[in-house]
């Protein structure tokens, strides 16, 4: 990783830290109650009786949900204050682990494979020249006939906080303001449907995008 690429990543994480408490507010939104419960009464279903690997689950919002009917969950963050409020959410009962894993080297898996993954606001985080080369590195701890689900936010201009700026890779960042007052930029990116199944590499199959009003979902599965 480059030295400005460490920079975006460690900034990353600093935010989430500060803002962990208060994360969910964000979900709270009037708006977009609807797309939410469709998307929580969906996503037990691609992991039934699955064993799976989720993403930087943060502070767990889809994590009870996703793991309703699986056979194994592994819940990872890199933050244990966000995954402290994760392990307070009403999970299934002997189904959720969770483990201290930065997912831009899974090194604390050690040699654990999946046959699933999730990430949950995830994608979008990932500076677009780390990102082909991020899915490689994923698909490498799944088995082959893994499902993967990558949901993420949609940019809405009357629900989303506006664009600040666009670097000469092309990523995408936000100004977000914490209730301490401090300003944060955050890479935030918002990619088309062809641009994010383009990313998945040639051992993508059967790629699927939902349209949500506030989400989108890319659901493939792995030669």
């Amino acid at each position: 990783m480059t030295a400005a690429g460490a920079d975006v990543v460690e900034t990353m994480r600093d935010y989430y830290v500060q803002r962990a408490a208060y994360y969910e507010r964000v979900y709270g939104k009037p708006e977009r109650q609807a797309d939410l419960r469709a998307i929580e009464a969906w996503l037990p279903g691609p992991f039934a009786g699955r064993r799976v690997l989720e993403i930087a689950c943060g502070t767990g919002w889809w994590t009870p949900h996703g793991a309703r009917d699986c056979t194994r969950w592994l819940a990872t963050d890199v933050n244990p204050e966000t995954m402290a409020i994760a392990m307070t959410k009403p999970l299934p009962e002997g189904k959720v682990a969770f483990a201290a894993v930065d997912a831009y080297g899974f090194e604390g898996l050690g040699q654990q494979t999946f046959n699933a993954a999730f990430g949950g606001c995830w994608w979008s985080h990932v500076p677009l020249a780390r990102l082909r080369p991020w899915l490689e590195l994923l698909h490498a701890r799944l088995e082959p006939g893994a499902r993967v689900v990558m949901l993420d936010n949609s940019f809405v201009q009357t629900s989303s906080t506006p664009l600040s700026r666009r670097d000469a890779d092309g990523n995408t960042y936000q100004d977000r303001v914490l209730d301490d007052g401090s300003v944060h930029e955050v890479l935030k990116n918002f990619p088309t449907p062809a641009e994010a199944i383009a990313a998945l590499g040639p051992r993508a199959r059967d790629a699927r995008w939902t349209d949500y009003t506030h989400y989108w979902v890319l659901s493939y599965a792995l030669a």
